[in-house]
């Protein structure tokens, strides 16, 4: 009778704790006052390395623009992660290497962008069932000759 209590109620501890959420943070953003220290039109590129270190993404169009990204996730057993909080820090530099700009995005910034699920048409025949088992009888050409 006791090993069955204790059995019971190892395994209710077991499928609790399986259903607290795991939390994942991915990435930093520099606190406030390291931030404050950036001077637009003052400070260069390797000075915001010096200070906050180096991004987590150069913009592959310009290397001007440069992406520091933070993300907290929450996952739940089996279920997709969900994001809680993500924060960009966006610094524009101008041609000299010198910053533009300096802009913070969260979460309620973001756009939901919706996929359009369509089939891209390919160019040529299309076969039937009958067509694809008995289209090759015939085509071979015997060896040996």
């Amino acid at each position: 009778m006791t090993f069955r209590i204790m059995l019971i109620v190892t395994v209710a501890i077991f499928a609790i704790e399986g259903c607290a959420p795991r939390i994942d943070v991915r990435g930093t953003i520099p606190d406030a006052d390291l931030l404050a220290d950036i001077e637009i039109g003052h400070i260069n590129k390797e000075q915001v390395v010096a200070l906050i270190g180096s991004p987590s993404s150069i913009s592959p169009l310009s290397s001007n623009t440069w992406y520091y990204v933070r993300e907290r996730t929450e996952t739940i057993a089996f279920f997709e992660p969900e994001v809680k909080e993500r924060k960009i820090l966006v610094i524009v530099f101008d041609k000299n290497g010198v910053a533009e700009k300096v802009k913070i995005y969260g979460l309620e910034d973001a756009r939901k962008i919706e996929i359009v699920e369509r089939v891209t048409p390919t160019a040529g025949k299309e076969f039937t069932i009958l067509r694809q088992l008995f289209g090759n009888i015939g085509r071979f050409e015997p060896t040996g000759k």
